[in-house]
Formats: C-alpha cells, sequence, structure tokens
C-alpha cells in the first residue's frame, strides 16, 4: 500500500490555495522543482491529474477540487495536533516565518530578531521581505512586521520600535553646488529621486506644516524603488533623496548627507510585529511574543 507524506499533501493545497507553483513553493520553504516534482509523483500514484497546467495558469481539476476537499480538513487536524505537542516544548526551536516590508525589516533586524536569535539559539527565522500587503495566515507566516497603520484589524499588533519619520537628505556636495532648499515649493528647482511604488505608481513625498499635509510631485534625473540605491545616489550627489531615517541616520552624523526640511516631516506610525491569535502557539512563538512585549513595555 502506497503512503504518502504530509509534504505530499501540504504541495496540493499550498498549490489550490495559491493558484502558483511558485507561490506554494515559496510558502513552504522548498524549490519549484522540488514542489512540482513532488505533486507529479503523487499524480503518478494516485492515477489522476490533480492540476490543470498551462503557461500562465494552474487550477484544480475535477479530481482534484474533490482531493483537496476531502484532505483539507484532515490535514488541518493534523497540524493542529503537532501545534498542541509543539506548545509543550519547554525550550523553544523550530522555524518561524515571518514577513516585512524591507524598510521595516532593517529597523527591527537587530535590536529584535538577532536579539530573539541570541537568546533561543534553537529557533531559526525565515524573514521574507516584500513590498506588498500580504495576508500573513493565508501565506502561511507566523507574524508580520508593518507600521501600525497598515496592520489588519483583526490582528494582535506590538509596537516594536521607536518614533520613525521619513527623511530629506542630500549630500553636502550636491547642496554647495545647487543650493539649500527651505520649503517643499523649492523642491521644484532642484533635482530629486522619484520613487516608484511596488504597484508601479509613483510616490508623492509627504510633508506636514501645523497638521496640514502636504503632498508633492517630485522630478529629476531617475526613478528608483529601493532605498539603498536611493542611498547610492545621494552619496554620489547626483540629486535629493526621501527615504526613512532610520536607513540615513549614520550619514546624517557622519556629515556624508545633510538632513534637509526637518520641520516639515510628520511622525509615523510605528512599526508593529502582528499575528493571528492561535490556541497552541509553540514555544518558539510565545517567546517571539514575550520578547516583543518585553522591548515595548522597556520602550
Amino acid at each position: 500500500m502506497v503512503r504518502h507524506s504530509l509534504l505530499e499533501l501540504d504541495a496540493v493545497l499550498a498549490v489550490s490555495r495559491h493558484r502558483s507553483f511558485r507561490a506554494a513553493a515559496v510558502d513552504l520553504g522548498m524549490s519549484t522543482t522540488a514542489l512540482s516534482n513532488s505533486i507529479a509523483k503523487l499524480e503518478r500514484q494516485l492515477g489522476v491529474r490533480l492540476f490543470n497546467r498551462t503557461t500562465r495558469s494552474v487550477s484544480l481539476t475535477d479530481a482534484g477540487r474533490r482531493f483537496v476537499d476531502h484532505i483539507g480538513p484532515a490535514l488541518s487536524d493534523i497540524h493542529g495536533a503537532m501545534d498542541i505537542a509543539r506548545s509543550q516544548q519547554a525550550t523553544p526551536s523550530g522555524v518561524l516565518r515571518i514577513n516585512a516590508f524591507a524598510t521595516a525589516a532593517r529597523e527591527v533586524l537587530a535590536p529584535l530578531l538577532l536579539a530573539f536569535l541570541r537568546r533561543y539559539p534553537q529557533v531559526s527565522i525565515d524573514l521574507v521581505t516584500e513590498g506588498r500587503l500580504v495576508d500573513v495566515v493565508a501565506d502561511g507566516f507566523d507574524f508580520g512586521i508593518r507600521s501600525r497603520d497598515l496592520v489588519p484589524t483583526d490582528m494582535i499588533a506590538i509596537p516594536v520600535g521607536p518614533p520613525r519619520r521619513n527623511a530629506v537628505v542630500a549630500s553636502p556636495a550636491y547642496l554647495e553646488a545647487h543650493g539649500v532648499p527651505r520649503t517643499p515649493g523649492d523642491l521644484d528647482r532642484h533635482a530629486c529621486i522619484a520613487i516608484r511604488l511596488p504597484n508601479g505608481a509613483p510616490y508623492r513625498w509627504h510633508f506636514e506644516k501645523d497638521g496640514r499635509p502636504l503632498p508633492v510631485d517630485v522630478a529629476g534625473p531617475i526613478t528608483l524603488d529601493e532605498p539603498s540605491l536611493t542611498r547610492i545616489t545621494m552619496l554620489e550627489g547626483l540629486a535629493i533623496g526621501y527615504m526613512m531615517e532610520a536607513d540615513v541616520r549614520e550619514d546624517i552624523a557622519a556629515g556624508r548627507l545633510v538632513h534637509l526640511l526637518a520641520d516639515w516631516m510628520p511622525q509615523l506610525a510605528p512599526l508593529c510585529l502582528y499575528y493571528a491569535g492561535r490556541k497552541n502557539p509553540s514555544a518558539a512563538f510565545r517567546a517571539l511574543v514575550d520578547l516583543a512585549r518585553e522591548r515595548a513595555n522597556a520602550g
């Protein structure tokens, strides 16, 4: 009698959920090739095709739909039993999957996540950074890290960082050659680094004065979608940039970049570690929540 592994069954559910082998592979932490081979092996053993595959889409066959309908509840019960067992661990261990914006990950990596790993060496973290907002539960993550105003209302959120602001900065060489903008309106006469959002839309630089928001469209010689590239471009003296203050704090302190228009920058919502409530969290899950709350209470 052929026996099937939980991985093969989880693979079927992941592909049916994401309608994509690539996204399912990321969810399960395996290569797309390994996932495809696992499902192909299961299909050979069952003697039926579970998915219709084209170059553009993946969909369940009728047999695949019935298969998923039957195994879904059973696998949920099995994973629930495994969660109960893990919750009895005395020492935190295992893998925690976390999804975050790249800028958020940079801010909390050292003070929270690396501190956690030093405290609990038997735990490992799988940190995925991406610009789009994801459903952390549906995509198989234990936690998300986002600014508080982007956390879904049905999630539990713990503040994990200090107050945050964006910053307008430029190199001393650029300012010596082109002058210093005194108000956001002065940026019309300067070369600025335009920002492209993950969805392809241009980002308007946001300012505020006396509680009134002032979004500004800027123009310049280059458009970028990654803060580290913006930093390099500013350090080269090509243009003025707009990015998270935390990403350029050391450059400002060292004099490599100059902080501009600081009085016009509003304070942003704090970063939060957020998660869905669960009945039987693992010891590692509880330990990260406890450390986040410890840091929040201390700060």
